[in-house]
């Protein structure tokens, strides 16, 4: 693999149902995800044809979908959903997910709060 190789998109926006509070999981809010693909992207760089990438439109329809679907409790849940996601393209090697939640049930003010994971494949 070429180590240094990588797709980043940020910034995707979906609305979903996720949280512990009954009112999270009954009126939805905005999520925001970042996702840092590592793989080879040698052999696109070489053909020039989008079948031998990662097509970052449909991965941020897939992603979209995924915080659309079902709800879960916990942010890190649906990190973690988001990149298996990911991993289910082989070339993937490891993907690192931000979920930011930025309309979080927080008391106090505040910027942002997000998770973020990396996973690879075993």
């Amino acid at each position: 693999m070429d180590a240094a190789d990588r797709i980043t998109l940020t910034g995707v926006r979906a609305v979903g149902f996720h949280g512990v509070y009954p009112d999270e999981k009954r009126d939805g809010q905005e999520f925001v995800v970042d996702a840092v693909l590592n793989l080879s992207l040698r052999r696109a760089a070489e053909t020039d044809d989008v079948v031998d990438t990662v097509h970052y439109g449909e991965l941020a329809e897939r992603l979209v979908a995924v915080v659309e679907g079902e709800p879960v409790d916990l942010i890190e849940t649906l990190a973690q959903r988001l990149a298996d996601e990911v991993l289910t393209d082989r070339r993937v090697e490891t993907v690192t997910i931000t979920v930011h939640k930025p309309k979080a049930p927080i008391t106090v003010p505040f910027g942002d709060v997000s998770v973020t994971i990396t996973r690879g494949r075993p």
